[in-house]
């Protein structure tokens, strides 16, 4: 059957005219890598004013990276914007594109939260400050605000991801194991998932996977993507599979993916992401650990309940479905959040679509202001 057109273009996504401008040609104040003391070095950029409230971008993916764009959600007169990139991707070392063994190890949430505790410390040097993240960024917010909540001014949250086995199945498993693209048992009432919203894109990102091992596709995928010498012969193929599939479903309507199609990009963020999806990011001793993982974030909200939280979450996203964000409200009005506030907009996943940029800069704004 013929494949559909992944180069359509969205008015609904495009956020121009609504963030804010980077002056300097997008230079930033000051840049560099901080080293974590056990093998990983972290690169680090800062926008806005130096002497402004400090606001700490966390990506999303895990694998995702940043850019100097991701500055635009904030006020360059009003705000002093750190961005970093994660263990194993963008300009981190070692890079998992290359070196994925070495990337790979000492690779979990644990170790992402002290190294912003890191930052904080050594290239920050605040007491305590704004963070700001979307999608996997706001499982790591989260799960950093747990840990140190007196760090934490006000989390600002979009796209809530729980990262539970049932968040991953619904955008990767879904009906992988009764594919039968065209077929009458193409949809399975059994399993929901984002398949059921582009079915074609879907049939790209099963057909990776010989059927026999399509019961459980993040495992699969990991046969692929774990390092081994020589590379597995599907290896870029695969990666470029996996990010087109989450690239196709992140819009309201389909946006040009090309950004998920690069293969140094696809590396990173495929097998990053496969690798926190598949193990939970943690070694059993930990509390995150996938046997405990379940419910860590919602069994945790009594320890964030006196922080401001904003959670902005489109109504319609496929990739992070709104029950992840209406399970979170309910666990934080459980326990009595005082100053919870919980936005839903017309869009799909992505920060930059329009709707969705516009609630995120106004509440940057309105801190601002305060």
């Amino acid at each position: 059957m013929a494949r559909y057109s992944r180069r359509y273009t969205s008015k609904v996504a495009d956020a121009d005219g609504v963030l804010y401008d980077l002056p300097n040609d997008a230079a930033p104040n000051r840049d560099g890598w901080l080293d974590t003391g056990d093998g990983h070095r972290i690169y680090w950029h800062e926008y806005g004013n130096p002497a402004g409230l400090p606001v700490l971008y966390v990506h999303g993916g895990p694998g995702g990276g940043t850019e100097a764009a991701d500055a635009r959600f904030f006020n360059p007169e009003r705000y002093r914007v750190i961005l970093f990139d994660q263990r194993g991707c963008g300009k981190s070392r070692p890079d998992v594109a290359s070196d994925p063994a070495a990337a790979l190890a000492g690779n979990t949430t644990v170790n992402l939260i002290a190294d912003i505790e890191l930052l904080r410390e050594r290239v920050i040097g605040e007491e305590s400050l704004f963070v700001f993240g979307g999608s996997w960024g706001s499982t790591l917010s989260l799960a950093y605000a747990i840990a140190h909540p007196q760090r934490v001014r006000a989390l600002i949250l979009r796209g809530i991801f729980l990262c539970r086995e049932r968040d991953i199945d619904y955008l990767y498993q879904g009906n992988a194991a009764t594919f039968d693209l065209g077929g009458t048992r193409f949809f399975d009432p059994e399993r929901p998932g984002a398949y059921m919203v582009s079915p074609e894109a879907w049939a790209d990102f099963v057909e990776m996977i010989d059927p026999d091992a399509r019961a459980k596709m993040v495992d699969a995928y990991h046969e692929i993507f774990k390092p081994q010498d020589p590379p597995h012969p599907k290896l870029a193929r695969a990666a470029r599979a996996w990010s087109v599939w989450e690239g196709a479903v992140s819009y309201i309507s389909v946006k040009d993916t090309l950004a998920y199609e690069g293969e140094a990009f696809t590396l990173r963020f495929a097998r990053i992401e496969n690798h926190y999806f598949r193990t939970g990011g943690l070694p059993e001793s930990d509390p995150f650990s996938a046997s405990r993982r379940e419910g860590y974030i919602l069994n945790n909200v009594e320890t964030i309940k006196d922080i401001p939280i904003h959670i902005i979450h489109g109504q319609y996203d496929q990739v992070c479905p709104r029950a992840n964000a209406d399970e979170l409200v309910a666990a934080l009005g459980k326990v009595g959040a005082a100053k919870l506030y919980y936005i839903l907009t017309p869009a799909g996943h992505s920060a930059r679509e329009r709707e969705t940029a516009r609630e995120l800069r106004a509440v940057m704004d309105a801190f601002a202001s305060a």
